[in-house]
């Protein structure tokens, strides 16, 4: 079973993305579906993220 977190600037909302190592990422509204994403795509996506703050 995947331990699905969400960031910890979303306080107590429930509308938020989570994310799972190794699974991928879901919307918290609807838990039974997901993406699946990839190790080098993760890394990718949040090198860019943190690059463009």
């Amino acid at each position: 079973m995947a331990e699905w977190r969400k960031s910890t600037r979303s306080g107590n909302a429930s509308n938020c993305v989570e994310v799972a190592n190794g699974v991928g990422v879901r919307d918290s509204k609807a838990p039974a579906a997901h993406v699946e994403v990839g190790a080098a795509a993760w890394t990718s996506f949040l090198s860019t993220v943190k690059r463009d703050r």
